[in-house]
């Protein structure tokens, strides 16, 4: 954190509560029933100091977000142009990814509009960022733990931090689920955005996948569609499945099944990824697929491979306190941004299991802020007045 007057004063504020409450506490045991006037005013002083570092840590505020992806600060830009001055908390390491979400751990995004050259998932959150600042959001880098929507005003909670607020939005996200073995991560010698992908539709058309051999880890509908997405631009696609049979829905399987360009590995699953010696190891060039009965492990050249075994909305902080569907997404009404809770919405892949795309997250972003704005009108919340 960098040093500012407000942590110097927060700083000498916690030494003199301390010391107060040392000192009340080692006069305890000789204090009579009556205090002096002496004892009475260094106890007040204790009160105000505390109450005044209690006041450093309460912010308040009219919209408070909590995420850090495309629907956070779409919300937040929209909000902020309302003179709303919305709160963002885009978190620290949230879910083990950092401060701009899913996109952050993707190398070129090429299907966001108005970039017609493909943008780096890092450059355009921060230029996301960067807007939410200039319209005036106040945004802090640390993850909520705890909320409590009982009761009107809602409080949010970090270690360091409490905010009350009028209305909020929960724009978390969801993060993929992924395998680990050789070769399947970010270091040394792993091919994650290397070839190693946990996305077809954001990532299939890249060149590196076209006319290749591509692979897919899945036995549901997501598995299904993304195959199917991939034989556009793959010359083959592999299902790798553990099982000998799919939980998909039937039309999916039967889609699968009788496309020409795809070919399951039934009762296998994935023990290492190596790269392609053509590039030197730069990106992948096959993987180590062994098969469950017989113990037998062979090669499968592919030049990709993505995972399709779904996602984790993150929800476990709201602890149960809005409605949640049995994949732990928070339940929208139809055709809106509007959770069970009245004043509070959802925004992107915390509520979105099927598109889970940055501009529909952003889409749902601008949603959200328009109806936390048009609610706080309903509501009649002025700034600096908690109801």
């Amino acid at each position: 954190m960098s040093y500012c007057p407000k942590n110097k004063l927060l700083n000498l504020l916690r030494r003199g509560s301390k010391f107060f409450r040392k000192a009340s506490n080692s006069a305890a045991p000789t204090v009579a029933p009556t205090s002096t006037p002496g004892q009475a005013s260094s106890s007040a002083a204790a009160i105000s100091l505390t109450s005044a570092m209690d006041d450093l840590h309460t912010l308040k505020t009219r919209l408070c977000i909590i995420g850090s992806g495309p629907a956070a600060h779409t919300a937040a830009i929209y909000a902020s142009r309302a003179e709303l001055k919305p709160i963002l908390f885009e978190g620290w390491m949230a879910n083990g990814i950092s401060p701009g979400g899913q996109l952050t751990t993707t190398t070129e995004v090429e299907n966001f509009p108005g970039f017609p050259d493909g943008i780096n998932g890092i450059e355009l959150m921060d230029r996301c960022h960067k807007q939410s600042l200039r319209f005036g959001t106040q945004i802090l880098t640390e993850t909520v733990n705890k909320v409590d929507f009982s009761t009107t005003p809602f409080k949010v909670f970090t270690d360091s931090k409490t905010v009350i607020a009028n209305s909020i939005i929960v724009a978390t996200g969801a993060v993929a689920k992924r395998l680990d073995f050789p070769g399947s991560g970010e270091g040394p010698g792993g091919f994650w955005n290397r070839g190693i992908s946990a996305c077809a539709v954001c990532d299939g058309a890249a060149p590196i996948f076209r006319n290749r051999p591509l692979g897919v880890i899945g036995g549901g509908d997501s598995a299904m569609e993304e195959a199917t997405f991939l034989t556009k631009y793959g010359s083959i696609v592999y299902i790798i499945h553990r099982r000998d049979t799919f939980r998909a829905s039937k039309i999916m399987q039967q889609r699968v099944l009788t496309n020409p360009k795809i070919q399951v590995l039934w009762n296998s699953v994935v023990v290492g990824a190596y790269g392609d010696e053509n590039t030197n190891n730069r990106v992948l060039g096959g993987l180590k697929v062994k098969n469950v009965l017989s113990g037998e492990v062979s090669d499968l050249k592919v030049s990709g491979l993505f995972f399709a075994i779904g996602h984790e909305p993150a929800t476990k902080f709201l602890d149960g306190q809005i409605e949640l569907d049995s994949g732990g997404y928070v339940v929208t009404k139809p055709g809106t941004t509007q959770t069970s809770v009245p004043g509070v919405f959802a925004a992107g892949d915390v509520q979105d299991k099927k598109y889970r795309q940055a501009v529909t997250a952003a889409g749902t972003g601008c949603m959200a802020a328009l109806e936390a704005e048009h609610y706080l009108q309903e509501i009649g919340s002025q700034e600096g007045k908690i109801d």
